[in-house]
């Protein structure tokens, strides 16, 4: 995708960068009130207001009716029925490249997602062998839900592949974003567990065609990913749709890393940039009015931004994109101006939603920021901060074989809201560099997901990517 620039106000800013961003369609505008961040009394117009607006009192009034649904449905029960019922009735299989196969014992994860049945109704855990490499390409079909791979975090299992958007797969053709997938899961319930999940596939030259290597795609609802390393360059983590809660992970690439539309919770996270060039964390997507955005967005909470070259927070898939980092730690590395309108003409009276609440570090200066980002009080900030941003009432465990206490902070956090921020216990994996029918939006080209082995018709369509020396990583997905 083409992005556009800031000029004026950040003219220092894009003569630093010159050299590595690719083709300028930063518009040609000045943000309203110069060079500042919006605040909650300030603001673009009245298409603004209404989105502050609409983002609180959704978080009011869907919060409310989804805790009165929840408790009518189960009977005062916080956990979805379903969720319930698979949790008292779960197996454990090992899964040892090693070991000798038997019912419950298999030498790679696909055999064993192959013994799932079809409308699996109990939890499965794959418990990994520590420090074992898989070298897999895995689909988890959407009729297989409540799945948790598991792993020991201080020595995690590796799942790892290297296809490129440009791979060639069956057909002979390219398979794109989508089928460049390590582990792609569609299925709902997913939780994993101190797990590398890894596309090492050379890291490519900016703007190089094909280079997206996605490493982990959610496409199911409801899935938890704790003490994690999400490993790869552009593309890394297609956080394609639904529910979804990130905690204590390590995320690693380079151009739009985190993208897609899901409506996910990121907590305690280090996200780092491995290039030396320009980076993009999030390529949020949300093309759609601004009441029907309500439902996506990525938010951001006591995490961590580090790495290398000029690190953008974001830029815009879309016209109503939405992204908010609070109480994050943002490193040098983070270009003042912060965030990208892509090719948005007009990102001031679009539906973006860009904010950042009590940000520290010395890339988080709110002043320098582009002028229709968001320095949002704590009333704004509200809600976003907590798994009550996902409705994690209702779906939120620990992993297995960890206590409530020690690993999620699903039942704390979803009443957390300005509290200041706690240090995060970061994944210690170590990570080296680097379906379907789905017919959700996504990136231009299309793709027939080669998955576990090769059977799922994603219409997601690949992206291209077009750079120059003049403007950040252009996006087409």
């Amino acid at each position: 995708m083409t992005m556009d620039r800031p000029n004026v106000a950040v003219a220092a800013v894009v003569l630093l960068v010159a050299a590595t961003l690719p083709a300028p369609s930063w518009g040609q505008q000045q943000p309203p009130n110069g060079n500042k961040l919006i605040t909650s009394t300030s603001g673009s117009g009245k298409g603004l207001s209404k989105w502050l607006a609409m983002n609180q009192e959704e978080y009011v009034e869907k919060k409310a009716l989804h805790t009165m649904a929840t408790a009518e449905e189960l009977g005062g029960k916080k956990l979805d029925a379903n969720l319930t019922a698979a949790e008292e009735a779960k197996v454990t299989w090992v899964i040892d490249p090693k070991g000798t196969p038997g019912d419950t014992t298999f030498t790679t994860i696909t055999a064993a997602l192959e013994k799932v049945p079809e409308g699996n109704k109990k939890r499965v855990i794959l418990d990994l062998k520590p420090g074992a490499e898989f070298r897999e390409k895995i689909f988890l079909n959407l009729s297989k839900p409540f799945i948790t791979f598991k792993s020991d975090p201080k020595n995690p299992a590796v799942i790892a592949w290297s296809d490129t958007a440009a791979t060639r797969g069956k057909d002979g053709k390219p398979v794109g974003t989508v089928g460049s997938t390590t582990v792609a899961i569609e299925s709902d319930y997913f939780v994993a567990h101190g797990v590398v999940f890894k596309n090492d596939a050379p890291m490519a030259k900016p703007g190089a065609e094909g280079g997206q290597a996605v490493a982990l795609r959610l496409f199911g609802t409801k899935a938890a990913i704790y003490n994690c390393t999400i490993d790869g360059g552009q593309d890394t983590l297609y956080d394609h749709k639904g529910l979804h809660y990130i905690k204590d992970c390590l995320i690693m690439g380079s151009v739009d890393f985190i993208f897609g539309f899901g409506r996910s919770y990121y907590e305690g996270c280090t996200i780092v940039s491995v290039t030396k060039e320009v980076s993009v964390l999030t390529a949020q997507q949300r093309s759609k009015t601004i009441e029907g955005a309500l439902e996506s967005g990525f938010s951001f909470k006591n995490c961590s931004i580090k790495g290398e070259g000029q690190i953008y927070l974001g830029r815009a898939w879309g016209e109503s994109s939405r992204v908010v980092y609070a109480y994050t730690d943002m490193s040098k590395e983070v270009v003042p101006v912060g965030w990208d309108g892509w090719n948005i003409a007009k990102p001031e009276s679009s539906g973006i939603y860009y904010g950042e609440f009590k940000c520290t570090g010395p890339g988080s200066d709110a002043k320098k920021r582009v002028g229709w980002a968001l320095d949002l009080t704590e009333e704004q900030a509200k809600p976003f901060m907590g798994t009550h941003y996902i409705y994690g009432d209702s779906w939120l465990i620990p992993p297995a074989g960890t206590s409530t206490s020690s690993s999620s902070s699903a039942s704390t956090s979803s009443n957390s809201t300005a509290e200041a921020p706690t240090a995060s216990s970061n994944s210690t994996a170590s990570a080296n560099k680097k379906e379907s029918n789905s017919t959700a939006e996504a990136p231009t080209a299309t793709s027939n997901s080669t998955a576990s082995a090769t059977t799922s018709n994603s219409t997601a369509s690949a992206k291209a990517t077009n750079y120059s020396s003049s403007s950040p990583p252009a996006k087409g997905k």
